[in-house]
């Protein structure tokens, strides 16, 4: 699973395993991949620092990515206060409502909620920065949309590569514009924040928009076969992240969740605005059907949505609270029905891809 793309970054597979567990990372790119560590659940920079000092210890020299997420254009003089005080009243009541009904218990005295999007704004993402070039990554992915010029031409200077993800030809050719190195296409199957168009039309379309750039295929795969595929309709690679949620090394300290994502099928899943304003695939729950709900007050537009309900996710994964329990994962989930290494995971894709070669060239007698 070579690829021009995959040599350059000096990786055995053009396998891209997004993850936001640091050890799922460095075993995707210890098994030959390379590992992409998601940075947005890091809201201080000594918190990043220790995580990739860990990267380093377990990559055997290997190249792994950061993953951010920094919007294309900035807001000055906005503090998180400031954001917090446009949350109307009503919708704040209806996540106390929605809690006392599943009888949700609080956090403890002195808790302190754990992930508040507060990777979304941009001075957050910018201290991640500020850290991941003092390490020898080799690429820097935004998850929404380009980001800004100075980021790119910073992280250009210090020799590594910059993806953006793209729902659309139309975002993969700003993307182009802006410098871009790689783009990812991401299809309406995957996980997380996802467009309309399916991953079999948008990868060649995205391939032809930003031709000569290497583009990787996202949504929806999970097999070898899927890679061979996503290659076969020009991608220089693929972008995983749901299949890793399953793995032994993934950090999801719920076994309720886990039992959750190795039942569902791939019907399970649904695009909804419930955890960030933006759409995003993720297990479908009674939390996002109330959230989706026409009679409801509706989601808020990011990154409103994320700060309301970050206390409440917090107390629905401390207490395990199951009809409500959820995470963003891709329709793919109906191929993770046990819980593997991820060394496992690799010889799984290794042997559908060989199969996948095999097939063809026998179809096109060259076996």
């Amino acid at each position: 699973m070579q690829t021009e793309l995959s040599n350059t970054l000096g990786a055995e597979h053009a396998v891209f395993g997004f993850t936001p567990f640091p050890a799922v990372a460095a075993a995707i790119t210890r098994a030959g991949g390379f590992g992409v560590l998601g940075a947005v659940r890091y809201t201080a920079p000594d918190e990043l620092a220790r995580d990739l000092d860990w990267m380093q210890e377990h990559t055997d020299g290997l190249p792994y990515g950061l993953d951010v997420v920094m919007p294309a254009k900035k807001v000055e003089g906005v503090s998180e206060a400031d954001v917090e005080a446009m949350i109307p009243q009503g919708h704040r009541r209806f996540v106390t409502e929605l809690l006392e009904k599943h009888q949700v218990p609080r956090l403890a005295q002195g808790e302190v909620p754990g992930w508040r999007i507060t990777g979304w704004m941009e001075q957050v993402a910018r201290t991640q920065l500020d850290v991941a070039f003092d390490y020898p990554i080799k690429l820097l992915a935004n998850a929404l949309g380009s980001p800004p010029p100075d980021v790119v031409q910073r992280a250009h200077d210090h020799g590594v590569l910059v993806a953006a993800l793209a729902g659309s030809p139309r975002h993969a050719r700003h993307h182009k514009a802006a410098g871009i190195d790689i783009v990812v296409a991401q299809g309406y199957e995957a996980g997380g924040h996802t467009g309309e168009i399916a991953t079999m039309v948008l990868t060649p379309e995205i391939v032809a928009a930003v031709d000569p750039l290497p583009v990787l295929a996202a949504g929806g795969i999970g097999t070898g076969e899927q890679i061979a595929a996503g290659l076969a309709l020009g991608a220089q690679g693929v972008w995983l992240g749901s299949i890793w949620l399953t793995t032994e090394e993934a950090e999801l300290h719920s076994r309720r969740l886990t039992a959750k994502l190795l039942a569902a099928g791939p019907g399970d899943t649904v695009r909804s605005r419930a955890l960030t304003g933006k759409p995003a695939r993720q297990l479908r729950t009674e939390w996002t059907d109330a959230w989706d709900d026409p009679h409801g007050p509706g989601a808020l537009p990011m990154p409103l949505q994320g700060l309301l309900v970050a206390e409440a996710n917090s107390r629905i994964q401390r207490h395990e609270i199951e009809p409500l329990l959820g995470t963003p994962v891709g329709q793919i989930v109906g191929r993770m029905n046990s819980e593997r290494s991820v060394r496992a995971v690799f010889d799984d894709l290794t042997r559908g891809f060989e199969r996948a070669v095999d097939r063809i060239n026998r179809i096109a007698g060259r076996a």
